[in-house]
């Protein structure tokens, strides 16, 4: 590796000379690490996780011990880290592991994915991830209570907090991010999301939901869908803060086939079992 280069920059360009010579054995540019699969909400359209699934799961999260040692071999191939569940705030180590991975791993980009809902408090977390992804689909808390399956007032509470966090990421020196998935039920609602997030400086993401993997056919065959898509893929280019490249966007809207590589983003599971997208 050169000197001063990041190892996630030096697998990309590992990665970029493989890929010359025909090959498809890439090294990770970021592992995603499954903290829990619990959760303490019930998003209607999540087809791995859930409140009331959380029975089902027979296999409880590792160790802090355990996971450390995980963590230490993921650092090995990558120095890029997403955190993720089920819901990972309610891994019960989860303010130490995070700790663990900035100070004493070094991960340089640290990625922390939650509903929001148990940020309060974890609010230490802010000062040791680069950046915060929360889900929201729409600003109507009432709608968003009932997306969540959760009872009144907790989307008001999560929307209350993403306000807070908003104004404490140059403090925190933390990038927020709002994720919206967007349903046929709540497309109308997705561009009140983009405005929102460019109101409060906060970067917005969005999918289609899926269904076996594959988007709702009702965004295919809309008009509202593709509309919204070139809305912000117009917003990308003039500097708004959107998360994903042009030619993801682009992606997002015709859904052509593309190449897979696995390898580049493994996902290693609450047993630490791996798995890949």
């Amino acid at each position: 590796m050169i000197p001063g280069t990041s190892l996630t920059a030096a697998n990309y360009v590992k990665n970029l000379l493989r890929l010359l010579r025909g090959e498809r054995l890439l090294d990770p540019l970021v592992v995603s690490y499954c903290l829990t699969s619990h959760c303490n909400l019930n998003c209607c359209y999540c087809e791995d996780f859930g409140a009331r699934r959380n029975p089902s799961f027979k296999a409880g999260p590792l160790s802090l011990a355990d996971a450390e040692r995980l963590l230490t071999i993921i650092r090995q191939a990558t120095d890029s880290l997403i955190l993720t569940g089920g819901e990972p705030l309610l891994y019960p180590n989860v303010d130490e592991l995070i700790t663990h991975a900035r100070d004493q791993l070094r991960f340089e980009s640290l990625t922390l994915l939650t509903n929001g809902l148990l940020l309060p408090e974890h609010e230490g977390l802010l000062y040791h991830v680069d950046r915060l992804v929360i889900s929201l689909d729409t600003i109507n808390p009432d709608t968003w209570d009932k997306t969540l399956g959760a009872a009144p007032g907790t989307a008001q509470k999560i929307i209350d907090t993403i306000r807070i966090t908003a104004r404490r990421q140059a403090e925190a020196d933390v990038r927020l991010v709002i994720h919206c998935v967007v349903t046929p039920q709540t497309l109308s609602d997705a561009r009140d999301i983009l405005d929102f997030c460019i109101q409060h400086d906060i970067t917005f993401s969005f999918s289609p939901q899926s269904v076996n993997n594959w988007p709702r056919y009702e965004l295919l065959v809309c008009d509202e869908y593709p509309a919204f898509v070139a809305h912000v893929v117009d917003l990308k280019r003039s500097g708004a803060p959107i998360l994903g490249s042009l030619p993801y966007l682009r992606l997002m809207l015709d859904f052509k086939p593309y190449s897979c590589y696995p390898l580049l983003a493994p996902r290693v599971m609450p047993d630490g079992t791996l798995s890949y997208p």
